[in-house]
């Protein structure tokens, strides 16, 4: 009998992992409440996906979350989107009413093994490579979280020998308890999401849970080059591996001698060049780094590995290039919503760089993204609510533009741009201030590139 059976679970938001969550937790046998702050009518869409779902099994609470909700009460499940300090949260844990989400139920019955990945950048592309060097080894191979499909639907169809890679957010983390991956790593550790976390202590706290709860035998792997992940490795329960751009490492994988190299109880062997990687800029060899040593400790056979790592060629949003016309190039790194991503993006080109850089901030430092762009952009175009104070930190260091939208930018852009120059989408801020999330953002840019004469 499953945990949430005869259990009265509340879920906040009504996003893919809530509706995941109340559709497998009917079927668990709970009794749900979904409850999100839009309307009826801004929910029709998913108000339509669970028609099928016993009305007396699932009711909905919508256009608000009140506290009475919790007089009913057992289990509490926060959306990505709802933060741990809103008040229906606070007054549950003074209740003494748990916490969860859809990520960590899931967690709790894989009958596979999880690889779990976070960090602040990379985790999409890392998860994605990994998940490629699954299927490669022919193994059956889930890949969600954070980026995709939740999983929690599939929980049936899984078995003990497949292969679960999930993306793990530091918002789903942070009321993790009790589990953790088997396989876990942590990529990265730099300033994101303090407008939700607050300080760096906290932030780096919720990323930690993916290791806190691992068991002796599991696997932790860390960045010997961050020291922000390696501050965590006193968390770790399990048996550590490093990975490094900079030099060889006794267990994980590394560069050396333009080589990728795995080292570890099987011996140090190369892999193959680093030529061989279809991905732009440094940070991305790491990314493929982490996936060869995760895709390894979860038992992947060397040539999948080396096959992962030479057909792929990136997922949508992360420099991707979209068009070339004129002799420009336009390059979509819409999931930027850092300044330390966007630093990423211009580390990775040689060429004349027009940057379209905007969105809401996220209570960011911007002053090495300042220094750099003055640095290394031909022009800045500045969109969003961040337009304003990013030309004032800018000051007269760089070209700068101001566009009232994405469109327009991406038009005075277009004017601006020579042959040989790079248009490069990178925001460094969120999308929140004109698009649901990244993805809608990064399309909108996809299409008027498009669109372009």
């Amino acid at each position: 009998m499953d945990a949430l059976n005869g259990k009265r679970l509340v879920i906040l938001g009504m996003a893919r992992q809530g509706t995941a969550l109340a559709r497998f937790a009917v079927g668990a046998g709970a009794f749900v409440t979904l409850s999100d702050l839009r309307p009826a009518d801004k929910l029709a869409g998913a108000l339509d996906a669970l028609s099928d779902l016993p009305a007396d099994r699932l009711r909905f609470v919508l256009g608000e979350h009140p506290l009475s909700l919790l007089d009913t009460c057992d289990v509490l499940a926060l959306s990505g989107g709802v933060a741990t300090d809103a008040p229906i949260a606070v007054e549950a844990r003074r209740r003494g009413i748990p916490l969860t989400n859809d990520s960590l139920e899931f967690a709790r019955r894989s009958p596979a093994p999880i690889v779990g990945i976070t960090g602040s950048a990379g985790k999409t592309t890392t998860t994605s490579l990994v998940g490629q060097m699954g299927h490669k080894a022919g193994r059956v191979t889930w890949v969600g979280g954070n980026i995709g499909q939740p999983l929690t639907n599939h929980l049936s169809e899984m078995s003990p020998g497949d292969l679960v890679v999930k993306e793990l957010s530091s918002f789903q983390l942070e009321i993790w308890q009790d589990v953790s991956p088997a396989i876990a790593a942590i990529l990265n550790i730099t300033p994101n999401h303090l407008d939700r976390h607050k300080t760096m202590a906290r932030y780096s706290e919720a990323k930690g849970n993916i290791l806190r709860f691992q068991q002796p035998l599991d696997v932790a792997l860390l960045s010997a080059d961050d020291p922000g992940a390696l501050a965590l490795r006193e968390l770790i329960r399990g048996r550590l591996r490093l990975f490094s751009q900079r030099g060889p490492v006794d267990n994980g994988a590394y560069v050396h001698d333009g080589q990728i190299w795995l080292s570890g109880p099987r011996g140090s062997r190369a892999l193959c060049p680093t030529a061989d990687i279809r991905l732009r800029g440094a940070h991305n060899v790491l990314n493929v780094l982490a996936a060869a040593a995760l895709a390894e400790s979860a038992g992947l056979p060397d040539e999948a590995i080396i096959a992962g790592i030479r057909t792929f060629s990136g997922v949508p949003h992360r420099l991707e290039l979209v068009r070339e016309l004129d002799g420009v190039q336009y390059i979509n790194d819409s999931i930027a919503t850092a300044p330390e991503r966007a630093l990423a993006a211009l580390a990775a080109f040689d060429e004349p760089i027009i940057l379209l850089a905007g969105g809401r901030d996220k209570d960011m430092v911007w002053d090495e993204w300042a220094r750099t762009v003055a640095r290394r952009v031909k022009r800045v175009v500045l969109f969003g609510e961040l337009a304003a104070p990013l030309a004032a930190r800018l000051g007269q260091s760089a070209p700068t533009t101001y566009a009232e939208t994405l469109a327009e930018a991406v038009y005075v852009a277009q004017a601006e741009a020579r042959a040989g120059d790079v248009v490069l989408l990178s925001p460094g801020g969120t999308s929140f201030d004109a698009y649901r999330d990244f993805t809608e953002r990064g399309e909108h840019f996809r299409l008027l590139v498009e669109d372009l004469e």
